[in-house]
Parts: C-alpha cells; sequence; structure tokens
C-alpha cells in the first residue's frame, strides 16, 4: 500500500459507522483509502461523501466530511489515498 495523507479522523459514530474526517488532500467517490493508527489497519473504498448532510462527489482541502466505514475508528486515526503502488 502506498498513498498519500488526505486526513484525519475526528469522530466516529458508532450507531451509524460513520467517521467524520478533517481533509487535507483531495477525495472522490469511489476512491480506495487506507485508515490506520489508533487500533485501525484496513482499507475500503469510498462509497459516498456527504457534507452538512448533502451528498457531494469530490472533497477537498479543509473540508470536514462523513463517510461510511466498514469498520471502527477513532479520533486521530489518519486515512490515506491509496495510489496501488508498491
Amino acid at each position: 500500500m502506498s498513498g498519500e495523507r488526505v486526513g484525519e479522523v475526528t469522530h466516529y459514530f458508532d450507531r451509524i459507522a460513520v467517521a467524520a474526517i478533517l481533509l487535507t488532500g483531495t477525495l472522490h467517490k469511489g476512491d480506495q483509502v487506507h485508515f490506520l493508527g489508533h487500533g485501525s489497519d484496513f482499507s475500503q473504498e469510498i462509497t459516498s461523501i456527504q457534507v452538512e448532510h448533502e451528498t457531494i462527489e469530490t472533497a477537498v482541502k479543509g473540508q470536514e466530511i462523513a463517510v461510511k466505514v466498514i469498520k471502527p475508528v477513532k479520533q486521530h486515526t489518519a486515512v490515506f489515498l491509496v495510489t496501488g503502488e508498491e
């Protein structure tokens, strides 16, 4: 797995399995990301992105977004964009 850091988890909503992420880069619906740190180490596809309960296709640096996650994550978990390079 290789990629650039694109954000950090700021909150996890366990009842709905959603992570709030403060972005330091750009993220698109369909991107593959990797969550690493604070007990997390897994990859998943971004199937939807929401800002203030509105669905968007692309999010940019500085936005705080909500994404559905396949496993629980903790605050300060790093989020990397998977590029596929080794």
